[in-house]
């Protein structure tokens, strides 16, 4: 998925814009991916509860939602991203 570059002059912090293009970077054609935080934190060399801080950073600026699964045994799985939202849509995305 292509990155708006809007999105650098938003007023994010910057752990908000790594993660942010890393998601952008996994999503399928519909905007979607499902990486688990460890993940996200390890391959970018950050600590979960910064990932964590980021993603919400991110929700609150509308640029992602985030889905909780769970397993057919009903343990939890990775969350569900979606980019996209309102900010998303008007920046051409």
């Amino acid at each position: 998925m292509r990155i708006p570059q809007i999105i650098y002059t938003m007023d994010l912090p910057s752990r908000a814009v790594v993660v942010y293009c890393y998601l952008c970077d996994r999503a399928n054609k519909n905007g979607e991916c499902f990486p688990a935080t460890k993940t996200i934190a390890a391959d970018l060399h950050l600590s979960k509860s910064t990932v964590f801080r980021a993603l919400a950073d991110l929700e609150k600026a509308g640029l992602l939602t985030r889905k909780h699964r769970h397993r057919t045994s009903g343990g939890l799985s990775s969350n569900l991203y979606r980019i996209g939202g309102e900010k998303h849509v008007s920046m051409g995305q």
